[in-house]
């Protein structure tokens, strides 16, 4: 594209509460006003503003470097858009005209590809096949007219990239609403990252991931979606990496109303509780909000239910001083010498971890001896429920020391919308868990109010720093 833009202005953007014929955040809508749709939430990931440039929706891209807090103290050096990752949501309607403009803050070469868009060709994003990469403080604009609706997304095509975090939704709202209408409508990014104990890089060439994500937040730093009783809920789902989810919500059956294609037809709906989303595809579910809870919404793939897993290699024990900190080859289970469940390979915790490393030995079974619980600063560990015989029972331990009471964290990841939730519930959330907080009026009211006082004092701390800086 050769036109040019001009990067904008905070006085030049509207945000996509601002868009004709759209919902305005926080303000409320009849159930029965069926003219305009419903503003899509992505939790923990913000909407990108835009301007209107004669009757041309301009949007603005960067592709940087992020550091991002994906679980309490877990900070990790990702590749997103406009200091996100996954990049912020793009919200526009069926017919518009669109320009995004694409800048290029990475050290290496990106593009930028449209998934599921039909667009003209030159504006697909495919480096070398339809545009050249966009060189280091590069710029790319894009602009097409969509005529499609539904769930779709923005990614870099540079592969390892993707890998990075570089991935953002982008909702095209259907010319006539969709019936029947939903009250709310949510977003969810699922993505992975394999990052090593004591690394803050993701290694984008490993398959073994042990950070799993909701749109870039780690369960339990993940936040709740918080319905009425009664109301009509629509949640899409969209996945970006190397595996396919399996992803379920409990209280409830839904529909799978829409795909990475688009609305689908009403007589394929069929209930269900759990949607495989697979690599590069979304999934939009729909369901009433009838049975009040707070219901738990997650990947039912065990490890992705957890937090910074890390290989095991050659038989499991269990003894005091278990040696830790292999190299990333071996922790990876690529040994030097014989099999991963040979005698001479014992386990060393963890992968990397930086100490000195005593890597391949062999080692036997031992009790497990439970002593004075470990203490770490916000959580409210203690010691975790056994039974006196546990260390008899093969297999013996799982989750006793993985999830529970002793891995509490609530004080840690308080926010207005996990106002209520019964104590200790953050010992048992990792990985791709969230919950559906199906409330009556009061509460919901309650924890509006909450996250109203939220972002005002958010609003007031950025202006009192705008004016320090001044």
């Amino acid at each position: 594209m050769v036109a040019s833009a001009k990067v904008l202005s905070a006085q030049e953007m509207q945000m996509p509460g601002d868009m004709p014929g759209m919902k305005m955040k926080g303000k409320k809508q009849s159930v029965h006003d069926h003219g305009s749709p419903v503003l899509v939430e992505t939790p923990d990931v913000p909407n990108l503003p835009w301007r209107m440039d004669g009757n041309v929706k301009e949007f603005h891209l960067i592709a940087e470097p992020v550091k991002q807090e994906i679980n309490p103290g877990r900070v990790v050096d990702l590749w997103g858009y406009n200091g996100s990752a996954p990049g912020p949501t793009i919200q526009v309607n069926q017919g518009d005209r669109v320009r995004v403009i694409v800048d290029n803050h990475l050290p290496e070469s990106t593009s930028m590809h449209w998934h599921g868009f039909e667009i003209p060709n030159e504006m697909d994003g495919a480096p070398g096949a339809s545009q050249d990469p966009i060189p280091p403080g590069g710029r790319f604009v894009y602009e097409f007219t969509l005529r499609q609706e539904g769930t779709y997304f923005y990614h870099s095509h540079m592969a390892m990239q993707e890998m990075m975090g570089m991935i953002g939704a982008f909702v095209m709202h259907a010319k006539d609403s969709y019936k029947p209408r939903v009250d709310k409508d949510f977003v969810i990014i699922l993505q992975e990252y394999a990052i090593l104990p004591n690394i803050t890089v993701p290694n984008s060439m490993n398959m073994e991931f042990n950070w799993l994500t909701f749109n870039g937040k780690a369960a339990p730093a993940t936040t709740p979606l918080i319905v009425r009783h009664g109301e009509r809920v629509r949640i899409r789902l969209i996945n970006l990496g190397m595996d396919h989810h399996p992803i379920h919500l409990h209280g409830h059956q839904f529909m799978v109303t829409g795909t990475e294609g688009g609305r689908q037809p009403e007589s394929t709906w069929g209930p269900g509780n759990t949607v495989l989303v697979g690599v590069a595809q979304s999934r939009d579910v729909e369901f009433v909000a009838n049975n009040p809870g707070d219901w738990m919404l997650h990947c039912h793939l065990p490890h992705h239910m957890m937090n910074q897993m890390s290989s095991m290699v050659g038989p499991m024990s269990r003894r005091n001083g278990m040696p830790a900190g292999l190299d990333m080859e071996r922790g990876m289970g690529m040994l030097r010498q014989g099999s991963a469940t040979s005698e001479e390979n014992g386990p060393s915790l963890g992968r990397g971890m930086g100490v000195g490393s005593t890597w391949e030995q062999t080692v036997s079974n031992s009790p497990l001896k439970a002593g004075s619980p470990m203490q770490h600063q916000g959580m409210q560990m203690g010691k975790p429920e056994i039974s006196k015989d546990a260390n008899s029972v093969p297999g013996f331990p799982q989750d006793a020391f993985m999830e529970g009471p002793m891995m509490a964290m609530d004080q840690m990841v308080d926010k207005p919308e996990n106002f209520g939730l019964r104590p200790g519930w953050s010992g048992f959330m990792a990985g791709m868990m969230t919950f559906v907080r199906v409330l009556p009026q009061d509460k919901y009211d309650q924890i509006m109010e909450l996250r109203k006082k939220q972002e005002g004092k958010k609003h007031e701390d950025e202006h009192a720093g705008n004016g320090a800086q001044r």
